[in-house]
């Protein structure tokens, strides 16, 4: 029985599924089953650019490099790097099955069933958090934007219930008790939306119409067709390039070299600390193998297109960290707009409206792409029978999955609407993180396989026997103190919680490296594996603890209905 639930889907039956078109029986009446098949290198590349280049370079990079200084510059190099070797097993796996599902499908193939769902149900809290987290970010940008202009939204109608409750309640409360030195603008914002919001008592119509708004016109764009998504995409990456290259060219005449030293005022702790909003930024590029069945040559553009884009954004970021430290002094920087913030603070207000304007259409740009991306995971699973088939329901004009589109939409548009979504950020970076474990194992397994066809992708095969033993042993050397003061804490669970996912790491890293002295594993996914596995150490218990009950949810549905409904169920 146990061996069911890891029943794998082989190579083969997944290719043959989709060149069969399965799906449901309304795109079997109207004879259109497959998607439509558009996408190039290029299309790839810019898409990757403008799930990357987003909220990220436009924001959280300003709290990044507040914590750690100049020597942000080292977290986006270490991200960077963690996310190349995850991008070069996606590749070899979107080379050896170029269909829709990303990880999921990937994990299908490698580890079976039950870690499949897990992957799918982990990707679908990844995109549809991701997506309302920009969706709200998204929605401050333009309200700022409509201020520019003079042009004022109630307050009631730009932010969510709890932080508007909120903010009067804070408001009253530093009133009260004198420290009026302490109430920001911010605060004063909130409580005027929720003193001035129209309804009975203390249930007040309060909600970010903006968000609502940018998601339905997004999810409209996506549902329309692949083609209209594409070359919305590529002028929205065309200018937020110009724009961000505008930005190093003009703020390098800016620098002063002093602001670069020290350049570990927090020390190496300090940088780690914006790993997941830096992270939560480079996530983008797993988007691009979901639209594995809308290219034209996945097996040669999907690997291109990854590696392209992460090297782009990645040049772009350091740039932009430099600049940005190199301008104003990193204690400055803890703004939520940080670029418009440093031409500000040099006198060039023209520049700082010109980057308002593109932190707009980039955010949108990274909704446009995550929302896309969604649907795809949700109709691989519904093909699998793994939810209802409904969600594999082809457009059969527009040639998208329609029903999984909309779904989409509500998911991400309601609490876009309502909710207080604080650390978002966080629980997307682990979920993605999580997935990139699972792809780079599941390269690791696969490996032996020899059924790869000339000219397909393939990562480049470095033994490392003695390579990782080496490195598990020097790191065991230089942070010998950091690990034994993991062993020697006394106190009760509170006070080791928070090294917890230390310890998982630790045992990860030691199996890890009898495994590849042993079994002479592949150097590069193993190295991805275990640096995203590290990424997620740095995310703090909480963050575990609200993706495990994620997890646990996933399970009782996949139990419960996605097992017996499984075309595998035989």
């Amino acid at each position: 029985m146990a061996n069911n639930y890891f029943r794998k889907k082989t190579i083969a039956t997944i290719l043959t599924d989709i060149e069969q078109g399965f799906t449901d029986t309304e795109n079997a009446k109207s004879g259109i089953t497959h998607l439509k098949k558009v996408l190039g290198v290029r299309d790839l590349t810019f898409m990757g650019i403008a799930a990357v280049i987003g909220a990220g370079i436009f924001s959280t990079i300003g709290q990044a490099a507040f914590d750690g200084g100049p020597g942000v510059t080292l977290l986006f190099i270490l991200t960077a790097i963690t996310c190349g070797f995850s991008a070069l097993c996606y590749a070899e796996f979107a080379s050896r099955i170029p269909v829709s599902g990303s990880a999921y499908t990937y994990a299908y193939a490698s580890f079976g069933e039950l870690i499949a769902w897990i992957i799918g149900w982990d990707l679908l809290m990844e995109y549809a958090i991701g997506n309302i987290a920009v969706a709200i970010s998204w929605s401050e940008y333009f309200t700022n934007l409509l201020e520019g202009f003079n042009i004022y939204m109630p307050a009631n109608l730009t932010m969510d219930y709890l932080s508007a409750m909120r903010g009067s309640e804070k408001l009253a409360q530093l009133t009260s008790s004198g420290n009026l030195e302490e109430i920001t603008d911010t605060v004063k914002y909130q409580a005027l939306a929720w003193n001035n919001a129209p309804g009975f008592g203390n249930i007040k119509f309060i909600a970010d119409l903006p968000a609502l708004a940018i998601v339905v016109f997004i999810t409209y764009l996506v549902y329309i067709g692949i083609r209209e998504t594409k070359r919305a995409t590529n002028a929205m990456v065309i200018l937020k390039i110009a724009v961000v290259i505008g930005v190093i060219l003009i703020g390098a005449h800016y620098i002063t070299p002093a602001n670069w030293s020290p350049f570990l005022p927090n020390e190496f702790s300090g940088v780690m600390k914006g790993v997941s909003g830096v992270f939560f930024a480079y996530i983008g590029f797993d988007a691009i193998s979901t639209t594995a069945e809308e290219c034209k040559n996945p097996q040669r553009d999907l690997p291109k297109g990854m590696i392209y884009s992460l090297i782009i954004c990645t040049v772009l970021y350091i740039l932009i960290a430099l600049v940005l430290t190199g301008m104003v002094n990193y204690s400055e920087l803890q703004v939520a707009d940080p670029l418009a913030f440093v031409f500000k603070r040099v006198g060039l207000d023209e520049i700082s409206y010109i980057i308002s304007v593109s932190a707009v259409i980039a955010t949108a740009s990274v909704l446009l792409i995550f929302q896309m991306g969604q649907p795809r995971i949700w109709m691989s699973m519904s093909r699998d029978g793994l939810l209802p088939m409904a969600f594999s329901r082809i457009h059969p004009k527009y040639q998208t999955p329609s029903f999984s589109t909309i779904v989409t939409g509500f998911v991400v548009a309601i609490p876009a609407l309502f909710m207080n979504l604080t650390e978002v950020t966080d629980l997307t970076s682990i979920g993605t993180l999580f997935a990139f474990v699972l792809v780079c194992g599941g390269v690791l397994v696969l490996e032996k396989d020899k059924n790869m066809q000339p000219g397909r992708f393939r990562i480049p095969y470095i033994n490392s026997k003695y390579i990782v033993p080496g490195l598990l042993i020097a790191g065991f050397i230089v942070f010998w103190g950091p690990v034994s003061e993991l062993f020697q804490m006394q106190g009760d669970w509170h006070n080791y919680k928070d090294n917890l996912p230390y310890f998982l790491f630790i045992i990860l890293a030691v199996v890890i490296a009898w495994l590849s002295f042993t079994k002479n594993l592949s150097l590069i996914p193993v190295m991805g594996l275990l640096s995203c596995f590290y990424l997620m150490t740095e995310l703090g218990y909480q963050s575990w603890e609200r993706f495990l009950i994620w997890l646990a949810i996933g399970l009782i549905i996949y139990f419960t209905y996605g097992y017996k409904n499984s075309r595998l169920n035989v």
